[in-house]
């Protein structure tokens, strides 16, 4: 296992200009293998036995100028279309994507807001305080068990004022809503490893969900097919009926009110006061 887990790992050379911060990197991939809890760096630190300076060295690698988040992530789909063993359909690989919401306790954190929870399941809250969590994965396996390689996990919701810090702020910030973000990650993997079919939620069947789509379907030239269901808040209308006269008006029906009376002769409508 060691000899191919070197392998894959020296795929991502390419995505560092120094190789000090390529020896962080490879640290912190066999750290988060073999780590016991899930403490963030602390847990890398103390399952490997590295000297607690070390821990503010790793905080400084994930801020390092020495490689970018988009090298690493062609690369990862890259060696996924070459090592690893995917499901096809009719020659399309077969795309998962799904949203997670994780609640989390410290209200000053970036990225956290008051969200709704969809889920019919009673012991969860119908609002909540946390993260909005987008990720997308590939099937892989044989064909007696199929296991979702994931591809893409990022903040989706949330962090759009965080997007204009710093000096690498895009020139338009980003607004698209984390149904659209979803599309969009499923056409970039599509990109690499080709024509698919992607699995999603009802909840991700929208208009402007569509309106991406059709986007993507005719700039980047790869076909990315929805397999969703549709949901049962849509309604269909009809065309009205056409007027018999051109420009002619119908007038308003006024219905009158009945002057039937509910009081007997002689009967009073009002007790006079005594």
């Amino acid at each position: 296992m060691l000899p191919y887990i070197d392998k894959i790992i020296n795929e991502f050379r390419s995505c560092f200009s120094r190789q000090a911060a390529f020896h962080w990197f490879v640290i912190t991939v066999i750290g988060l293998m073999v780590r016991s809890d899930q403490l963030g760096v602390t847990s890398i630190v103390r399952d490997l036995t590295l000297h607690p300076r070390c821990y503010e060295t790793l905080i400084h690698f994930f801020r390092s100028s020495a490689w970018s988040l988009e090298s690493l992530r062609l690369t990862w789909l890259q060696v996924v279309r070459k090592a690893a063993p995917l499901m096809t359909v009719g020659d399309r690989v077969v795309l998962v994507g799904d949203g997670m919401k994780q609640s989390k306790e410290g209200r000053r954190m970036p990225g956290v807001k008051k969200m709704h929870q969809e889920s019919e399941n009673s012991s969860k809250g119908e609002y909540i305080f946390g993260h909005l969590f987008g990720a997308v994965g590939v099937l892989v396996g044989a064909s007696a068990k199929w296991f979702c390689l994931p591809l893409f996990m990022n903040l989706q919701d949330g962090v759009k004022t965080i997007w204009n810090w710093g000096a690498s702020a895009p020139a338009e910030p980003k607004s698209d809503s984390h149904v659209v973000q979803m599309i969009g990650q499923g056409f970039a993997a599509a990109k690499v490893l080709g024509d698919a079919l992607f699995l999603l939620d009802r909840y991700f069947l929208s208009v402007p969900a569509l309106i991406r789509w059709k986007q993507e379907q005719a700039a980047s030239g790869v076909r990315l097919d929805l397999i969703t269901k549709a949901k049962v808040n849509t309604t269909a209308y009809e065309f009205p009926a056409a007027k018999n006269q051109a420009g002619a008006v119908r007038r308003r029906k006024v219905r009158k009110s009945s002057s039937r009376s509910f009081f007997k002769p002689g009967q009073h409508r009002f007790k006079r006061p005594r």
